[in-house]
């Protein structure tokens, strides 16, 4: 993986976010993602961590403090440029139903006005990248494995190449086999294209095995920020919770929080 730049990519300065019924999803928030690291946000449903991800690409807007992207706030930005800039991985894909794999994929290369020479090549050497037959290029998502699904989503938010990505409890949906997998592939990935990654999850098992660092969310508010050896160690009593829980083979906050 690339070494960690000094300045943050991804910075949160006291970022507020509250429903207009007046609940809190996030306060006092304050949180700073380095370049080529992969920061996971962890926690049980409802602590957040959607909410979080979705105010760095504008898809929500913070009710008080601020986001910043390379040093700009995200409010000042150009939305389709920002988004432009950031790809996006969800669970299940996301996928265009009635687009083929080839066209999903070279969705933004599109729209960035690339020649259909370039999308096709671009979009062969993606499904190389992520594990899949160039003839899949054809398929519909309907004729994919779920696990083919994700591939083809990782390769879409990387088709133009973006420097972050955003990814949404992207294996969560999926078998035991084919996230091990899949998260096999995504650690050789980042360790070839040190993207810097945001990484939304609620089982300790996969912020240990995938992040940089691990980003410990409750009732909206960040508890602590470790590497994965140090939240191991770590005797904050929500922690220790999540560890004697991932030891006694449970994981906690097994729902998906609403966004």
């Amino acid at each position: 993986m690339e070494k960690i730049a000094d300045s943050p990519v991804i910075e949160f300065r006291d970022v507020a976010y509250t429903l207009p019924n007046g609940t809190k999803l996030l306060s006092e928030f304050n949180l700073q993602v380095q370049g080529g690291e992969t920061l996971v946000l962890l926690g049980r449903s409802g602590s957040g961590k959607t909410t979080s991800l979705k105010l760095i690409n504008r898809l929500l807007t913070p009710s008080g403090g601020e986001v910043r992207v390379n040093g700009a706030p995200v409010a000042d930005a150009d939305v389709i440029r920002l988004r432009r800039g950031i790809g996006y991985v969800i669970q299940d894909a996301g996928l265009f139903p009635h687009y083929t794999v080839e066209r999903n994929i070279g969705i933004v290369p599109r729209i960035e006005g690339w020649s259909a020479e370039r999308i096709r090549d671009r979009v062969q050497e993606l499904l190389r990248l992520v594990g899949l037959d160039a003839q899949l290029g054809t398929r519909y998502p309907h004729q994919l494995s779920g696990g083919q699904r994700q591939r083809v989503g990782v390769a879409r938010a990387l088709a133009a190449d973006p420097p972050i990505l955003l990814m949404d409890e992207p294996f969560g949906a999926l078998d035991a086999l084919t996230r091990d997998q899949l998260q096999r592939e995504f650690l050789s990935l980042q360790q070839r294209l040190g993207k810097t990654v945001v990484f939304v999850t609620h089982d300790l098992r996969e912020a240990l095995r995938l992040g940089s660092r691990i980003a410990l969310l409750e009732e909206g508010k960040l508890v602590t920020v470790v590497s994965p050896a140090e939240f191991l160690r770590s005797k904050d009593p929500l922690a220790a919770a999540y560890v004697k829980a991932f030891s006694d083979g449970f994981e906690p906050g097994t729902d998906r929080e609403a966004s």
